[in-house]
């Protein structure tokens, strides 16, 4: 499977996905690039978008909506959507785009998973203390042990470093910005191994036999990103599986040759799961987005080459 979408640009792209089943369909919620100013319809917004592609069997997409920015604090663009389905409503957690060390977590929900209310709190969280430059971006929403936790990515305060940390919220609360509190005055993952280099982001976590297991992305964009796995009893100390990258770039000539990165964690219905990421073999002038199919050990997860 590669899904991409062209109408921005009019060529592939789209990154950071987001992947849930709901009702019938499957949902996949990515980040668009700002339109080309030869291909803007009038009115467009001048920043990054959130698409949605809506599946059926998880190998055949197309694009059926935009979540298109509407508060004030959406204005320079948002994206990295992380979706996920409680009590029947899909929740949408993102990231404000273009206000570097000041972008922060917005937090929207949906009926229907198209048209979503935003949290008049917008943005609802960043992250305080020494250790972060304030900024989050790249969060993912989970119920764990009655709160809702959010883990996400941020950097040091000189901005080179990025890692990641987490928060949680009383789920009956308005989960605006005074709900949520760190889980840890600190980061719970930062960069170590060579292939690492100084960023850890897009955390993606699932829940097996009460243990987590988070995908995380190693490295910023084409150095190449590849995907790491962490596993951990409580959602703030994480221990890797490997020092080496759980799936990695392809080799030259591969379509995901320059990075296979920002993963995200699917588990359909009948209990398969499915890691998503993006990938490009051009530097980041395409970004496409496939999957693998992931089955599960006495040791962790594995990649496995299932069809639908």
């Amino acid at each position: 499977m590669r899904f991409a979408d062209e109408s921005r640009l009019g060529r592939p792209f789209a990154k950071d996905p987001s992947v849930i089943r709901f009702g019938d369909r499957y949902l996949m919620y990515v980040s668009l690039p700002p339109w080309s100013p030869n291909r803007a319809p009038p009115g467009a917004p001048t920043g990054w978008g959130i698409g949605i592609a809506e599946s059926h069997d998880l190998i055949r997409w197309r694009t059926i909506g935009e979540v298109a920015p509407v508060q004030a604090c959406e204005r320079n663009g948002i994206c990295a959507p992380g979706a996920r389905v409680i009590e029947g409503r899909v929740h949408l957690v993102y990231q404000t785009y273009g206000n570097g060390r000041f972008d922060a977590i917005c937090h929207a929900v949906s009926s229907d998973g198209l048209h979503f209310e935003r949290h008049p709190d917008n943005p609802v969280f960043r992250p305080t203390g020494d250790w972060t430059a304030g900024r989050a971006i790249d969060a993912e929403l989970m119920p764990f042990r009655g709160r809702l936790w959010l883990w996400f990515a941020t950097r040091d305060p000189t901005m080179t470093t990025q890692m990641i940390g987490v928060a949680s919220a009383d789920p009956a609360s308005n989960l605006g910005r005074d709900a949520w509190r760190l889980e840890h005055d600190g980061p719970v993952l930062a960069p170590e191994l060579p292939w690492e280099r100084r960023c850890i982001e897009a955390p993606s976590v699932i829940e097996r036999q009460g243990r987590l297991y988070m995908f995380y992305a190693g490295g910023y964009n084409n150095e190449p990103q590849q995907i790491g796995v962490a596993v951990s009893e409580d959602g703030r100390r994480w221990r890797r599986l490997s020092d080496r990258p759980f799936l990695s770039n392809g080799a030259p000539g591969d379509w995901n040759a320059s990075e296979s990165g920002h993963p995200a964690m699917f588990m359909d219905s009948n209990g398969r799961t499915y890691l998503f990421f993006q990938g490009n073999c051009d530097r980041g002038r395409t970004w496409w987005i496939s999957w693998v199919g992931v089955e599960w050990t006495a040791d962790g997860p594995r990649i496995v080459p299932f069809d639908r």
